[in-house]
């Protein structure tokens, strides 16, 4: 067999795994432990009422003959790509419907968007950062350079005037981080992606959390970003669906032929999303759907702000917990020897900075996603062993 020989130069293990791996080591020697996992950002809180309403009438549309349905459009249903559209021009940006696409994740597409580029582009990440923006591009054998992100910059990274790149990720509010870039700063890097022709991947998955109305919450509302930027949604984090799976990538008919790639490439290799995800996905904007979803959301903020108020009140530095279910924190020199200390003496797993790049050594990220009850207790362990 001739394989991928750039599979070689990824790391041995995903972060998430090897993370699932120590917890799952340290679970069976010690199988009564109450352990509180504050590490991968998975969603605790249950499906809304309205989402799951919507759902079972789907499956029982599907049940009957008059109104089952097969293969669906390849952008996803118009009830769905016209909620989407329609949230954004509440907002005051302008979305077409026909540059709303409809898939399974905003992971899948951060990685899928990819077929549309050629290898030989160069692309620029900020450090630290999610891991799949990087392996992704190594498992295409493309060039990746480094937009440090540190202390100095409040982990908001702007182009450096002499790094030339075709692709560019932003992630804002930033995963690991828990950083929100402003719109003066988001601006900054939009002039840049005109100036060299470069296009922005904005992923937008935790835009839900930003409260501050002084913060964007997407890349469009950023004067020109349209002739530059595509950007990924997930309703993962938003309402609860992780194990559901459904998202969607806005691909601006500003961006020239991207946006028919990006409808060949998935009609060729993705079949869509499942009518009975989409109608539940088309419930969240419903009313009920905005309401109960919010209060999901404001449960999962209170303990961010619960996480970051201990780590004030300890003199600890850290960014995110405000518009933001992440919160990065120092911890010391080793993140991983941190992250089995804070494993075998509280019970408690998160996610060592290192994981997420050079800059991230000597850093820890905390999620949100758990119970008010599991997070105080976690924040009440946490204190008594750093």
């Amino acid at each position: 067999m001739k394989l991928n020989k750039h599979f070689a130069d990824l790391k041995d293990s995903y972060l998430f795994a090897e993370i699932e791996n120590r917890v799952a080591a340290y679970k069976k020697e010690h199988p009564a432990q109450n352990i509180i996992k504050l590490g991968i950002g998975d969603v605790t809180l249950p499906l809304c009422s309205a989402v799951v309403e919507a759902g079972k009438r789907a499956v029982e549309e599907m049940g009957v003959k008059e109104t089952f349905r097969g293969y669906g459009p390849y952008r996803g249903y118009s009830f769905l790509t016209e909620a989407i559209a329609g949230a954004y021009r509440e907002r005051g940006i302008s979305v077409d419907e026909t540059e709303v696409f409809v898939s399974d994740g905003a992971k899948s597409d951060v990685g899928n968007i990819l077929d549309l580029f050629s290898e030989d582009c160069t692309v620029l990440v900020p450090d630290p950062v999610y891991p799949v923006y990087v392996d992704t591009n190594v498992m295409q054998g493309r060039k990746i350079v480094y937009a440090d992100a540190h202390e100095g910059n409040g982990f908001l990274p702007l182009p450096d005037g002499k790094t030339k790149a075709d692709i560019i990720y932003i992630c804002s509010p930033n995963n690991p981080t828990g950083a929100v870039y402003t719109r003066e700063q988001l601006a900054v890097w939009v002039d840049y992606a005109l100036s060299c022709n470069a296009v922005i991947l904005f992923d937008a998955a935790y835009e839900a959390f930003v409260g501050d109305e002084n913060l964007p919450r997407s890349i469009f509302e950023v004067k020109g970003a349209e002739k530059c930027a595509v950007e990924f949604c997930s309703f993962s984090k938003t309402a609860g669906f992780t194990g559901t799976r459904c998202g969607y990538t806005i691909v601006p008919h500003a961006l020239g032929e991207l946006n028919k790639m990006w409808l060949r490439r998935q009609s060729t290799k993705f079949n869509g999303v499942s009518y009975v995800v989409q109608r539940m996905a088309e419930a969240v904007f419903g009313k009920e759907g905005k309401a109960q979803i919010r209060k999901n959301i404001e449960s999962y903020k209170k303990n961010a702000a619960l996480i970051s108020d201990t780590l004030k009140s300890m003199n600890v530095y850290h960014t995110g917990g405000v518009n933001s279910p992440y919160i990065w924190f120092k911890c010391g020199a080793d993140s991983w020897a941190f992250f089995d200390r804070l494993l075998h003496n509280a019970n408690v797993v998160g996610t060592p900075g290192a994981g997420f790049g050079r800059n991230g050594e000597g850093f820890f990220r905390l999620t949100a996603f758990n119970d008010e009850k599991n997070t105080a207790e976690a924040m009440k362990r946490f204190k008594d062993i750093f």
